[in-house]
């Protein structure tokens, strides 16, 4: 395959391999940049006998000269972050000086995994089904601007302080109220976000910067997406979907990059539909059948372990 920059973005609820088609695509890539999502998503990798189980990590991240960006549409976990680093250096995959994080990706603390819980357990039966993570707070955070962090406030711990005090005085008095809830460590999280800027301070740049730096200098970029486009925040079954653009959509405010730059759009399809958490499922086959297909298919989330939805797969839904 000749140099172009490629794509690739799921056609279903998420789930549909698009971790294996990046990595055999990466082979032909200079640069693999992920532009949305959090953690939650879960990108399963198999090459010979080791397993790679990646959260935040592009896919790429597996090829030992390729080039990794987490760009700033992701909400990025720094634990979650850190764990996959070290994971992947214990089995011999290094990341210094190829991996960069965005300054302007915003920051999941604990303090968000708690607001998703306590959510979705006050929803009761119409709960959403989050993977509880933290993720749709941490969006919502960045959308309402006033209480949100970013990778780059990392890298001022004097700044960071100020505006965490501010956080963490709001968000009690939020958890208090609405849900009763005992309330968070300002000290206990301050020191976690002072250990994350020791050990990725060293990750944290300007991405878009050096993605339109890559494409003048004619480098190969591999875009990928996380989830599946029917999880779009705006075009996906809302309001059953996750909290960001998961179509090829959320590429250009996701990284940057204007759609103009990519030459090819690949969607991934799988021959069969998953979906994990609730929402509407035509084709949903809650029987021996949907369960056969789930031990198959070992049809069971990367990132928490529940077992997918399975049935049919739905022609209408993925044109």
């Amino acid at each position: 395959m000749y140099k172009m920059n490629l794509c690739v973005t799921g056609l279903q609820w998420g789930d549909e391999g698009k971790g294996k088609v990046v990595d055999i695509l990466a082979e032909n890539a200079d640069i693999v940049c992920r532009y949305g999502g959090g953690a939650n998503a879960g990108h399963t990798v198999i090459i010979g006998d080791t397993k790679f189980a990646l959260h935040l990590m592009p896919s790429g991240a597996v090829r030992p000269k390729t080039i990794c960006v987490i760009a700033n549409g992701v909400v990025v976990d720094p634990a979650v972050l850190l764990e996959e680093i070290a994971g992947l250096e214990q089995k011999g995959l290094n990341l210094q000086g190829r991996l960069y994080v965005s300054l302007n990706a915003h920051i999941v603390l604990d303090y968000h995994k708690l607001e998703d819980r306590l959510r979705e357990e006050s929803m009761g039966a119409g709960k959403i089904g989050t993977t509880a993570r933290g993720i749709g707070p941490c969006y919502a955070d960045k959308t309402g601007r006033s209480y949100a962090l970013r990778m780059g406030d990392l890298l001022d711990t004097a700044t960071l302080k100020t505006k965490l005090q501010t956080i963490i005085a709001y968000k009690n008095k939020l958890f208090s109220a609405l849900y009763n809830a005992t309330p968070i460590s300002f000290d206990e999280i301050y020191q976690k976000c002072i250990d994350y800027s020791k050990k990725l301070s060293g990750y944290i740049s300007n991405t878009t910067e050096l993605l339109h730096t890559a494409i003048d200098q004619g480098k190969s970029i591999l875009f990928e997406g996380a989830q599946g486009s029917l999880l779009d925040i705006d075009h996906g079954t809302f309001p059953f979907v996750t909290s960001s653009n998961a179509s090829a959509l959320g590429l250009g405010p996701g990284c940057g990059v204007p759609p103009q730059k990519v030459q090819r759009f690949i969607g991934v399809v799988k021959a069969y539909t998953t979906r994990v958490g609730s929402g509407p499922f035509p084709a949903e086959q809650d029987n021996a059948i949907g369960h056969r297909i789930r031990e198959r298919g070992h049809e069971y989330g990367t990132t928490t372990g529940r077992p997918r939805r399975c049935g049919w797969f739905d022609a209408v839904a993925v044109k």
